[in-house]
């Protein structure tokens, strides 16, 4: 059997965890809003057309912020059809999605589902098709109190408090061509940074962030990223990121290994924001949001896309998800936490239905997917400050990163609770690896549990019929702690959560 060791010291830190890496993401885009988290006449829907059992279930994954109203769809939105009596809202075409958007959900009806939800709400203004005025006037009618014209329209339309919203992304995805208003980096860069000096003279307290490339295979990637903010520097806080990933090519090894890809970007992101702060000899540091990130099959994507007319909420994106999938999902999670010194907002795309860990079915039930569980688990449990490990593990050839490690981890100590969190992934194929946790620096710890998701069938899903086939299960083999170290056994293809605690003196 193949073995592995986790070093683990409470005195190497890299950061304390951000709730905000738990984020998530509702875009106008196929399901995700319309028969996902709205669906008036749903057998359990409340007064406001909301699923209470999609709510459950987002409560249940602990999202903590939530990104709005896209995506590519953002850039051709009018937030004004978005409010007012819902039988006065006007159906717009969606050109990035080709579909119909009747706006019977808007940012009331976002709004108040946030507060049930209990998360943050991120909100993203169009710079694809408008521009500095109307992302002033929207900040004005979410956030100004009352006396002005659009702050009483909103208190007009139900809302007398203001929203507060305090995290706002400047665009979305502007480097790419399939963006509808695409701009080059210059373009881009001089509007984010007019539109961000606009906002801050709207008050203090904004967190705003700059669009980073869409992809890191962009061939602009890197030098989208400095001159976009060489123009915005001093005007904004974080720069974004977007990464998805498939298997490709018969790759397994490689896509359990996305991970790999993913610390990269991160890497290199942060690289040249430093290199900028330099150049243009800024105080602050600039941080990632990290605000689209899962895997998607784009290979497919297209041949979801209506192909005839402009329909209402198609079913787009619908990616069912398997054991593999879900394991690549805690890999990345991983990825995001061990970054957490600069990685301080993330959002896994989407919430519902499209590319989701939450499926529904309209008049029907709502369930898990196999994604679902390592999300939940990791924003549950961990807690306290993200510790500086090193995994030593035999590696494994991949087409698409070269030699890999079989294990990846991250360790979180809350030291108020005495409890110490190690997330896992064995991302071997094929072999079962022992992993040694050293925990000479944590005397008296003990296993609370060792949570496994893993199948002997790698492509089991769950479905409509079955929304249990894939679940977390307690690895009963795990013993207690001998001497100084812990073992674990971790199957092939698997996601691994470690919960230890100290008893109290």
């Amino acid at each position: 059997m193949l073995s592995a060791t986790l070093a683990l010291d409470p005195a190497f830190r890299i950061a304390e965890v951000n709730a905000r890496i738990f984020g998530s993401f509702v875009e106008h885009l196929g399901r995700c809003v319309h028969t996902g988290i709205h669906e008036p006449g749903h057998p359990r829907a409340d007064k406001d057309g909301l699923r209470l059992d999609v709510l459950d279930l987002v409560r249940e994954l602990g999202v903590t912020t939530v990104r709005y109203p896209g995506g590519s769809f953002v850039s051709g939105f009018r937030w004004e059809d978005s409010v007012g009596p819902v039988a006065e809202r006007p159906t717009r075409l969606d050109l990035a999605w080709h579909s119909s958007e009747p706006n019977t959900f808007g940012l009331h009806e976002f709004m108040t589902w946030t507060a049930k939800a209990g998360v943050e709400p991120m909100m993203a203004v169009n710079l694809g098709t408008r521009g500095v005025a109307e992302a002033v006037d929207l900040m004005e009618y979410c956030n100004h109190p009352q006396g002005t014209a659009l702050s009483d329209r909103r208190i007009t339309n139900g809302a007398k408090e203001p929203f507060g919203i305090r995290m706002w992304c400047l665009g979305n995805e502007m480097d790419g061509p399939w963006q509808t208003g695409h701009k080059t980096a210059d373009e881009y860069g001089r509007l984010a940074a007019e539109t961000a000096r606009a906002m801050r003279m709207f008050g203090p307290g904004l967190e705003l962030v700059a669009c980073g490339s869409s992809a890191r295979d962009m061939p602009t990637f890197g030098s989208w990223e400095a001159t976009v903010l060489e123009h915005t520097y001093d005007q904004v806080d974080l720069i974004s990121c977007h990464a998805y990933y498939e298997e490709k090519d018969g790759d397994l090894a490689g896509f359990l290994a996305s991970a790999v890809d993913m610390d990269n970007f991160i890497d290199a992101v942060v690289a040249t924001a430093d290199h900028v702060r330099a150049k243009v000899r800024g105080r602050k540091r600039i941080d990632i949001s990290f605000d689209e990130w899962n895997v998607w099959y784009m290979s497919k994507a297209e041949d979801s896309r209506p192909r005839d007319g402009w329909p209402v909420a198609a079913r787009i994106i619908e990616d069912e998800y398997d054991v593999a999938d879900a394991v690549v999902v805690g890999g990345l999670l991983i990825s995001l936490l061990r970054h957490s010194d600069r990685v301080t907002a993330a959002c896994m795309a989407q919430l519902v239905n499209a590319i989701a860990p939450i499926r529904t079915e309209p008049g029907g039930p709502a369930w898990r997917q196999t994604t679902f569980h390592p999300f939940a688990q990791a924003a549950r449990h961990a807690k306290g400050t993200v510790l500086r490990t090193e995994v030593t593990a035999p590696s494994h050839e991949t087409s698409a990163y070269g030699e890999v490690t079989a294990v990846d981890a991250v360790a979180t100590h809350d030291e108020d609770n005495r409890s110490l969190t190690v997330l896992a992934v064995n991302r071997h194929p094929g072999e079962p690896v022992a992993l040694g946790l050293g925990l000479r620096c944590f005397p008296g710890y003990e296993l609370v549990e060792h949570s496994v998701l893993y199948d002997d069938d790698i492509r089991a899903t769950n479905t409509l019929h079955r929304p249990d086939r894939v679940v977390p299960r307690r690895q009963a083999s795990t013993g207690p702690v001998d001497g100084e170290q812990l073992t674990a056994l971790l199957p092939p293809i698997s996601w691994n959560v470690l919960r230890l605690r100290r008893a109290a003196a």
